[in-house]
């Protein structure tokens, strides 16, 4: 890869304004420039590129040599279109521009944008370029535009003074449907010589690539590169937004998702505790149903025996009081009749002693009532305190009957 400085003086006189390249002469030019810095600056990041003006009010400095690209663009903006070419003024004022380059091993090239008429003979242009050789520049023209016929002639004399080894090039771009910057892709203005063109053609291409249909948010970054560049900047935030916007929406869908876990967590805990407790409810309503069974026939084998007492004794006894209240010797009739009745009842009772003693018996009777367990330890409590107080009541019954007889 060569190592070059360059520097680019454009022609931005009156003539700029004709439309026999499109758009125009000065918009063809600086697509050419556009396309050439690209190249040189790619094809080495030591080489320098410095643009400068030879029309308007006189030759003015754009930019220096710099490997800033940007910056080189940049300079091409606002260009003033007017006055006439100073192409031997526009050539000293680079060559000076050369000479104080910051690094000396760089090789030094002039190329020269020439669109309108010349107005210096062939010899003051012959002194240019015997000049440019003695100091090693090499020059490159780009002759476009229609003018007079002696242009190319002056031109072709500039040329060969100044060329040493053939290192210097003349390029003739007549008007056509062609854009000026794609023919100057397969020249040595842009190309170069030798094994240094293939760097220079790689560079070309692609700068010409970039130049064309592949802008970026559809910008030539090399006509306006402040805006290229916001818009990537604007680009690059828009989808660091997006990629936030993603991670937080993924980390709320795992928080709902751990949040549903946990609820029907929950849920089952609260499902097997409500199961629980009606479990033990249940287990309490049976507990105290099968008590409240067994206090019931208690209460009714109580008022069984209570209603016989009453059958047996009391309402007889009422009626004798009655009886004896009314007649002296009924009174004693009945007394008499009672002390029989209870001797008759004697064989009852014992009767009634024998059938709780019979305890197969008392099992089959409760078992063929309803919800009644004969098992169940009260009910086993209850038949024996009614058998208890059965014996005692028995020999109450023989004692009275042995003192009747005595009496």
């Amino acid at each position: 890869m060569v190592l070059e400085a360059t520097v680019i003086c454009i022609d931005n006189s009156e003539w700029m304004r004709n439309g026999d390249y499109s758009p125009s002469r000065l918009q063809a030019q600086a697509d050419a420039v556009n396309i050439i810095c690209g190249a040189k600056t790619q094809s080495n990041p030591e080489n320098t590129v410095g643009v400068l003006t030879m029309a308007g009010k006189g030759v003015r400095v754009l930019v220096t040599p710099t490997s800033d690209l940007g910056k080189i663009l940049a300079s091409m903006h606002g260009l003033e279109i007017g006055g006439e070419m100073n192409l031997t003024a526009g050539i000293q004022v680079a060559q000076l521009a050369l000479k104080h380059r910051q690094n000396k091993q760089q090789q030094q090239r002039i190329i020269v944008f020439a669109g309108s008429p010349i107005k210096y003979d062939k010899k003051a242009l012959e002194v240019i370029g015997k000049k440019l050789k003695k100091n090693n520049v090499t020059l490159d023209i780009v002759d476009f535009g229609e003018s007079d016929d002696s242009k190319p002639e002056k031109l072709e004399a500039l040329l060969a003074a100044a060329n040493n080894n053939d290192s210097s090039h003349i390029v003739h771009v007549p008007p056509g449907p062609n854009a000026l910057s794609d023919v100057l892709l397969s020249t040595p203005v842009i190309s170069g010589d030798g094994n240094s063109g293939s760097g220079f053609a790689a560079a070309a291409a692609a700068a010409s690539a970039v130049g064309t249909n592949a802008f970026d948010f559809g910008v030539d970054p090399n006509l306006d590169p402040e805006l290229a560049l916001a818009l990537r900047v604007s680009m690059e935030e828009e989808r660091a937004r997006q990629e936030a916007a993603a991670k937080k929406a993924a980390e709320d869908a795992d928080n709902q998702e751990k949040g549903n876990e946990s609820a029907s967590s929950s849920q089952d805990a609260s499902m097997a505790e409500a199961v629980s407790n009606s479990t033990i409810a249940a287990d309490h309503k049976m507990h105290d149903q099968t008590e409240d069974e067994a206090a019931l026939l208690e209460q009714a084998l109580a008022m069984s025996m209570d209603d016989a007492k009453s059958c047996g004794s009391i309402m007889p006894d009422t009626d004798m009081s009655d009886a004896a209240t009314d007649d002296p010797e009924l009174s004693a009739a009945l007394q008499l009749s009672l002390s029989k009745g209870d001797v008759e009842d004697m064989p009852t009772q014992t009767e009634m002693s024998k059938v709780l003693e019979d305890q197969s018996f008392v099992s089959s009777i409760l078992n063929s009532l309803p919800g009644v367990d004969p098992n169940d330890p009260s009910m086993k409590d209850l038949l024996a305190s009614l058998q208890g107080q059965s014996e005692p009541q028995q020999k109450q019954n023989e004692d009275k009957t042995e003192n009747d007889g005595d009496k």
